[in-house]
Order: C-alpha cells, then sequence, then structure tokens
C-alpha cells in the first residue's frame, strides 16, 4: 500500500513524500524540474543540432570542464551511444591533476578546440580554474578568444556573467529548479552529446515515453523506477544498504553517473545506500549480507557469464534487479529511471535526496589550507610515518608499513565498506593497479569496496562518507606531482590545489572520526605494486571481522 502511495504521488510533486519540514519541503519545491524536463528540452532539438553541425566545421575537440553532475551525463552518453561520423571528439576533465592537465592540454590543437564551462552554481572551484587556465593559453595570442568557449549554468551566476563579458560563443542557461545530479536530460547532458555527434531526438523520446508510462501507472507493480526505488530504500532499511551495480560490458561507464546520483542523493542524515561500482563479479561466497545487485543489461552485450553468477547469487539469497536497454538511446530512459528510483528510495528513507548538506565542508577546509598555503608561501608540510619503498603511511605512528595498513584494516567491521580514495590521474595504469587492490580487498575482507578518484568523487560520494552512516573506512592515496602547471591570478598552482583539496576532505573524515589512513606516493607509476603487496602481507595477519 505505501509503495503504490509513493507512485501515485510522485508525478504531482506531492511535498509530503519527504521530510515533514517545512523549510526542506520548500527548498524540495524548486528542485524538481528533473521530472519533465525531457518534454522542455525535446522543443528545442532542431537548433541544437543545427548549431553543433556548424560548430563540428570548425572544431576537432570538445573539451568539457565540469564536475560531478555537470560532467558524468555527457561522458557516458559518449562512451555509451554511436556518434556521427567525422564530430568532434569529447573529453571531459574533471579534476585539477596537472599530469592529468598537462595530457589533455597535448593533444589540443587550441585553434580547433572548444571548450564547455558547465557549473550549475557558476562558482565550481574546479571548473573556474580550468576554464582560467585554457582562458589563459587564448587570451595572450588569439584573436576573440571566447569563440572558443561555451557556457552551461544556471541565470543569475558569476558564470553567466563572465561568459557575457568575454564573449563566449554560446550560454546555455539551465532551468534553476534541477539540481546539478538530476540534470543528464537538461542543457548539462544534452549540449555537450549534441556537440559530440549524438542524436538526441531518440534519447529524449525514450526518456520522454519512460515518464509518461510511470506517469499513467499508480501501481507499484508496472512502474519500474518506482519499483526500483522502493526497493533501494526498503532494503537499504534492513541493512541491504550496498548496491552492487553489474553492467554488462557496453554499459560499464553508466556506473560512475548511477554511484554520484544515488550516493549524494541518499547519503545524509547518518543514513545512506552505498553504490559499488567497478567490482569484479564473485561468488556468493565474496559477499556479505548487505548488498543489493542491479544488473545493468544492453541487448546484444555478451554473456560472459554473468547470468550464471546472478543466478547463483540469487540463489544464495541476494537481492538481484535486472534493469534492461534494448538499445543505446535507452540510456535517455534509463536516466530517468535511476532519478525517480533515487527520489523514491529517499521518500522512504525519510530524506531530502535533492540536498548535499555535507559537500560544502570540505571545500571550506579546502579554501583554508590554500589560504595558509599562499599567505606563507611554504609548502605543504606530508606528515611523518613508517615508508617502505616509496610509500609514506603519512601520520601514522606504527613501526612499519604493514603495521600501519594492519591497524587500519583491522578496523574493518561487518556491515562496513572500504572507499580508496586516489587523488591520481585516471590513467589506464593506475586504474589497473586501483581497480587490483579493490578486488583484493574484497575478495579477502568480503566487504564492499568503492573507488573514487580525487576531486572527482567529491562531488559525487563525498557526501555521503561525511554524511551517511559510520561505516566507512578509507584509504586516501595522494602522490608527488612529476610535472605541475599554475593557476592564472591564483597565487598557487594545480599541484597546490589538488594537495589542498586532499588534506581538507581528509580534515573533514578526522572530524567526524572517520577510520582512515593516507598513503603518500613517491612515483604512482610504480608505488602502488607496492601498496598491493603490502596490503597482501597485511592480510594475511588478520582475519576478516
Amino acid at each position: 500500500a505505501q509503495a503504490n502511495d509513493v507512485a501515485r504521488r510522485l508525478w504531482p510533486a506531492d511535498l509530503s513524500l519527504w521530510p515533514q519540514n517545512t523549510l526542506l519541503q520548500n527548498q524540495i519545491a524548486h528542485r524538481l524540474g528533473w521530472l519533465r524536463v525531457a518534454e522542455a528540452m525535446r522543443a528545442g532539438v532542431s537548433d541544437l543540432a543545427a548549431w553543433s553541425a556548424e560548430v563540428a566545421e570548425q572544431v576537432d575537440d570538445v573539451v568539457l570542464l565540469g564536475m560531478g553532475g555537470s560532467s558524468l551525463a555527457p561522458e557516458v552518453m559518449a562512451a555509451v551511444i554511436p556518434q556521427a561520423e567525422g564530430s568532434p571528439q569529447l573529453t571531459v576533465l574533471d579534476t585539477t591533476d596537472p599530469s592529468a592537465i598537462r595530457r589533455v592540454e597535448s593533444g589540443l590543437d587550441l585553434d580547433r578546440s572548444l571548450f564547455i564551462v558547465a557549473s550549475k552554481s557558476g562558482g565550481t572551484l574546479e571548473t573556474a580554474t580550468l576554464a582560467e587556465y585554457f582562458w589563459s593559453r587564448y587570451s595572450a595570442a588569439a584573436a576573440a578568444p571566447g569563440r572558443h568557449f561555451v557556457a552551461i549554468t544556471d541565470p543569475g551566476t558569476s558564470l553567466a556573467s563572465l561568459a557575457q563579458d568575454r564573449a563566449y560563443a554560446r550560454v546555455f542557461l539551465n532551468p534553476p529548479d534541477i539540481g546539478g545530479r538530476y540534470s543528464a536530460l537538461s542543457f548539462f547532458g544534452l549540449v555537450p552529446a549534441a556537440l559530440a555527434g549524438i542524436d538526441l531526438e531518440p534519447l529524449l523520446d525514450r526518456a520522454i515515453a519512460a515518464g509518461q508510462n510511470s506517469a499513467a501507472n499508480p501501481s507499484v507493480n508496472t512502474n519500474p523506477p518506482i519499483t526500483v526505488g522502493v526497493a533501494l530504500g526498503a532494503l537499504a532499511g534492513v541493512g541491504r544498504d550496498k548496491l552492487t551495480l553489474v553492467p554488462s560490458a557496453s554499459l560499464r561507464p553508466v556506473g560512475a553517473w548511477v554511484e554520484q546520483l544515488v550516493a549524494e542523493s541518499a547519503g545524509k542524515e547518518g543514513q545512506g545506500v552505498v553504490p559499488v561500482d567497478g567490482e569484479p563479479l564473485g561468488g556468493p561466497g565474496v559477499y556479505g549480507n548487505d548488498r543489493v545487485f542491479v544488473e545493468l543489461a544492453l541487448a546484444g552485450d555478451p554473456d560472459d557469464g554473468r547470468a550464471a553468477r546472478l543466478d547463483a547469487l540469487a540463489g544464495a539469497g541476494h537481492p538481484v534487479i535486472t534493469l534492461p536497454l534494448d538499445d543505446p538511446h535507452d540510456l535517455g530512459a534509463h536516466f530517468l529511471t535511476w532519478e525517480l528510483a533515487t527520489a523514491v528510495a529517499g521518500s522512504l528513507l525519510d530524506i531530502n535526496p535533492f540536498d548535499q548538506p555535507s559537500v560544502a565542508e570540505s571545500k571550506d577546509n579546502t579554501d583554508r589550507v590554500l589560504g595558509q598555503i599562499t599567505a606563507s608561501g611554504a609548502p605543504f608540510d606530508i606528515p611523518a610515518g613508517p615508508r617502505a619503498n616509496g610509500v609514506l603511511a603519512a601520520g601514522s605512528q606504527a613501526p612499519d608499513l604493514t603495521a600501519a595498513l594492519t591497524g587500519w584494516l583491522s578496523s574493518v567491521h561487518a556491515g562496513d565498506y572500504i572507499s580508496i580514495q586516489a587523488y591520481l590521474d585516471r590513467t589506464s595504469a593506475h586504474d589497473a593497479g586501483l581497480r587490483s587492490i579493490q578486488a583484493l580487498l574484497r575478495d579477502a575482507l568480503h566487504r564492499a569496496v568503492t573507488l573514487g578518484y580525487g576531486p572527482r568523487f567529491l562531488h559525487s560520494t563525498g557526501q555521503l562518507h561525511k554524511g551517511g552512516p559510520d561505516t566507512g573506512v578509507f584509504l586516501q592515496i595522494t602522490a608527488d606531482h612529476q610535472v605541475d602547471v599554475e593557476v592564472p591570478g591564483r597565487g598557487y598552482s594545480f599541484g597546490t590545489l589538488i594537495d589542498a583539496q586532499a588534506i581538507g576532505d581528509l580534515e573533514s573524515l578526522a572530524a567526524r572520526e572517520r577510520r582512515r589512513l593516507r598513503l603518500h606516493l613517491t612515483d604512482s607509476s610504480t608505488d602502488l605494486e607496492t601498496v598491493a603487496s603490502a596490503l597482501r602481507t597485511a592480510l594475511n595477519q588478520i582475519s576478516p571481522a
């Protein structure tokens, strides 16, 4: 009965679905534009397609500068949906890591590049500093540098004013009643997708049809998005709060978008649904009883043994949900399905799924640390600790690296999850090393293990880490910078900025007495193997709690 009631009340935007607090409900009333944004965007598709075709004649590369909800959806679309032949290459730059910035810049012909500056608030630190850097690469030499820039933001923001002052090629003002992580089907998702050569008509048509079907079916039994949301909320309430994503091969990029939507929406007030993306699918023996598995299955993708493994998990008593997609353009409906499900799960958990109250804390800490470093002019001091080869357990009082890891691992208990937070360039080599550590810890401890790259995860799972339950055990990984890049006009470099972000977030975790360990690498290209080796030794000295 309660589930059917949720289905009936969601589409009319019944604010009483969420916490019975007048202030919160007033805020929520201005955050529900995503429910019908697909219809509004559909009317402008022809204009957007025509403009994108004109841009494609002059541009080889489109670089999206944005964080979290301003970048993840278009990155997913470009990875999953086929693009028109001859379209520009879309690159998402959502980091302050100086190696990543240099790597992206080195692959560009600036005369044939376009930068999308995307920020709902208009003041996102990472986006603003990246925009200033690339603007500086043009402004000294190029005539009319604004023609290389496009802005997506809310009306009235500082970015909207800056874009006008600098004569950006185009400024897209997004509906202000849509939060960043619910903005996939708004200008934030669609403008980069159109520039990348993606056909938006079928994408939006599928989303509109899915919305109409959901709105017309008050019964939860015939309303898949509501079914998923009710299941996630109810299962979290009984301890199955580790939402484990199992995508087919073509849909692997989708997990990062789902992760930021769910974690930032549902991780607050000591509650949370913990999305787990990127774990290899294992047998029943490597999982605790805190899991729910959601398969994302694109028709035509190879099975790779996925069905048999999921059957075994279901047979062992784990809930398994399948969300099928007939073709890549069904991603439009898939986005809306997850947005609806997340809003419904928030209702069952009695939280506001449209705010992110803990995100600002790490930002404030970063600003304070940056202020200290620019005032003193001195470099950051890395706390002393035990070292093995190039790996330092910063701030640990343990006698050696293995002992530091053993102490940290011993703090992991039943119902916990491990969060690996890597302030590194998101390269294939780093990802392979970190994913192997993720699998190693999952298989040895039988606990959920998440992996996020900083500062990107601060706009995704960061809210969950601080506002959710005290079940996270955190491993922060930082590294020396082999190269660095100055931020124009700020008095610090991108290397200093990413270090300050890591320190600021670690301080937020420390203030909440979260279980944590920081490892600092001298050379990230080789030291991850030292970390993995030390973890294997440490794991042999403990037993899962």
